[in-house]
């Protein structure tokens, strides 16, 4: 029987990496800073700088640590909560200024449409906080797509290479795992959701990682494009 729902990753399978890394985390890095320095007592802002501040002993008025530690957590490309809250505040002065569009693959609209089309509902569940996944998506080449998604996820429901986060994936979209299907570019975050019974396809694209797919081994099925992806045969 063909899914219900699909849900997508964003970074390398809906979109290029290199778009994420070279653009939207070195605007980040750059202006970040500053954006906390001026906007710290805001609600938004606040909340995440208290949140910093109670998840790792740094005092709250140690603005200039509490800085520090975000660009520690960049450089490792942490996946905290906090973090991706904050870098989502700052892109979205970015995409509002005009200094970027998010990179989409061709390949994805159309076959997104053709999803809705079959009546299918679809999600997206990315490490990028849930406000950064519309900003992407609304501020995208292909124009604003937000409303193509029935919902968007981050890692408040959980780590994504991690089996319960899938299952409070599957409790929130509020179907059982067997009617979802589950698109990433990340092999291990497929075995998580697999291991709950969501049924999955590996994307890869050669452009951003040079493999050939031809020769790849996966318990799940692979594709190079959005277009390769058959929902009636998994």
């Amino acid at each position: 029987m063909k899914p219900i729902a699909i849900v997508t990753d964003i970074e390398g399978t809906t979109s290029s990496i290199r778009f994420v890394k070279d653009i939207l985390f070195v605007y980040a890095e750059q202006f970040l800073p500053d954006f906390i320095r001026k906007h710290k007592e805001e609600r938004d802002v606040a909340r995440q700088l208290r949140s910093l501040s109670d998840n790792t002993g740094i005092p709250l008025k140690n603005t200039e640590a509490l800085i520090e530690q975000l660009r520690r957590w960049m450089r490792e490309d942490n996946k905290s909560t906090e973090l991706k809250a904050l870098q989502g505040m700052v892109w979205e002065m970015g995409y509002q200024r005009g200094e970027y569009q998010a990179h989409i693959y061709p390949d994805v609209p159309d076959k997104l449409r053709e999803w809705l089309d079959a009546g299918i509902n679809l999600y997206v569940y990315s490490s990028g906080s849930e406000k950064a996944q519309r900003l992407f998506f609304r501020y995208s080449v292909f124009g604003d797509l937000r409303l193509m998604f029935a919902g968007y996820f981050d890692t408040s429901i959980g780590p994504k290479k991690e089996v319960q986060s899938y299952r409070n994936l599957a409790e929130w979209i509020a179907l059982p795992p067997e009617d979802i299907l589950f698109l990433s570019d990340v092999e291990a975050e497929l075995d998580a959701a697999a291991a709950v019974g969501i049924k999955t396809v590996w994307v890869v694209r050669p452009q951003e990682t040079g493999a050939d797919v031809t020769k790849l081994k996966s318990r799940h099925p692979i594709v190079s494009s959005f277009a390769d992806i058959r929902i009636e045969e998994l």
